[in-house]
């Protein structure tokens, strides 16, 4: 009989069975959990087998082994009769491991997107797929899964650390973690497939900075919507007032917008040129309009409902580019204005911050942005949470009334 069983000291399980005569225990560096005995009682299984035939070599299993000592000269023999039974895999250390039936990286990679690939999004695959073909491969393309060490899988994330990313620095822990995330599910996968070892145990992500929000202010956002070309003033008026993502709002579709419940439905989004699913199930949600939105809407309906199903869209009714929006309509704006140069996203921090100014609710605010739980809106803005709150999105509204109102009564007093 060979057992599996736990060591309370180390946390680790060995096999402890009879060979010869003799009670030998062989220890693993494996915790107790369901997978690793799954693995060992396996192993167990093929190693009782053999021992019934008489063809157990105890060398190949355990090759380090103290208790070598005391069969080497029985194996010897056996190994000249016996065909050398078939790869294991999991074995103390993975001493002896004979990997010869284990593909390369690139091969499992391409295996691994094959099988998972169907449960993915557009916009997930191509991302997936630009980390593997752009990093992965050429750093481990041709190396045995079963061979990648910890030490390089290391060495690789310091690497990474060092690659031009934006605005020529190295790439960030968040964006090195992004890239590390396809290594650490592919040589799992493999390694409980191979039974091997994972070579990515105990190393944990990068820690992350905390998100470094720029938002305008509210007489920042009057000015730009004030200035901005009059083609694209319903354009940020909803950016600035509905925090929707750039792809939602490039995205968006005249079948999503809801005049009478004043609601805009966010279903689907633009990534990289092409019509997808939201960013995830929680992004799928309803934000309710505000006057400025629903006015600037019903402005736009004029302009692109019987032009394009995209609310926002080009002279030949395709949804916008963002880039191309962003350096020739944005970026010039804000210099035109003397205002710091500021990627359009701040436009949905701007939203939040907004309405957390103006004494909105946190749970309403997160389901606006999309949000589970106000966590994110909690580690995100907490520099601009308010002690009273409202909940139903009339506090936004008193806001903009006060601030906007007041400004265009002035200005028609100033023209007058």
């Amino acid at each position: 009989m060979v057992n599996v069983r736990f060591r309370k000291d180390t946390q680790r399980l060995f096999f402890d069975f009879y060979h010869e005569g003799r009670r030998c225990r062989e220890y693993t560096d494996l915790s107790d959990c369901k997978s690793n005995r799954q693995k060992m009682e396996r192993i167990a299984k093929r190693m009782l087998k053999e021992k019934v035939k008489g063809t157990f070599v105890y060398s190949h299993y355990f090759p380090n082994s103290k208790n070598l000592k005391h069969f080497e000269p029985q194996e010897a023999v056996t190994l000249a009769v016996a065909p050398v039974p078939p790869v294991v895999g999991v074995i103390p250390l993975q001493a002896g491991f004979n990997d010869a039936h284990v593909p390369s990286f690139h091969e499992f990679a391409d295996l691994w997107i094959s099988e998972n690939e169907i449960s993915w999004r557009r916009s997930h695959r191509r991302t997936v797929l630009g980390i593997i073909e752009g990093h992965l491969k050429p750093a481990f393309g041709d190396q045995k899964v079963s061979r990648i060490t910890k030490a390089e899988i290391l060495a690789f994330r310091s690497e990474l650390a060092k690659v031009p990313g934006r605005k020529n620095k190295g790439l960030s822990p968040k964006r090195i973690n992004s890239i590390l995330a396809p290594l650490r599910q592919i040589l799992n996968e493999a390694a409980d497939r191979y039974e091997f070892n994972t070579p990515y145990r105990n190393i944990k992500p990068l820690k992350v900075p905390k998100t470094h929000v720029e938002p305008f202010t509210l007489e920042e956002v009057q000015r730009i919507i004030q200035t901005v070309r009059p083609d694209y003033k319903a354009y940020y008026t909803v950016r600035f007032f509905s925090g929707m993502r750039t792809g939602e709002i490039d995205g968006l579709k005249w079948s999503y917008v809801d005049f009478e419940r004043r609601l805009i439905l966010v279903r689907e989004t633009v990534v990289d040129g092409v019509e997808d699913y939201t960013k995830n199930d929680g992004s799928q949600r309803e934000i309710q309009m505000s006057r400025w939105v629903y006015e600037a809407l019903r402005e736009q309906e004029k302009v692109s409902r019987c032009v394009s199903k995209f609310v926002f869209c080009t002279r030949t009714g395709a949804h916008l580019e963002h880039n191309n929006v962003t350096k020739r309509v944005w970026y010039p704006l804000l210099a035109y204005l003397g205002l710091e140069k500021r990627r359009p996203y701040q436009t949905r921090h701007t939203a939040a911050t907004l309405w957390l100014a103006s004494g909105e609710a946190p749970e309403w605010i997160a389901r606006q942005m999309g949000h589970s739980s106000t966590e994110m809106l909690f580690r995100v803005y907490s520099r601009f949470v308010p002690n009273l709150t409202r909940q139903d999105g009339s506090a936004f509204e008193r806001l903009l009334v006060a601030n906007f109102d007041s400004n265009l009564q002035t200005e028609e007093k100033s023209h007058g």
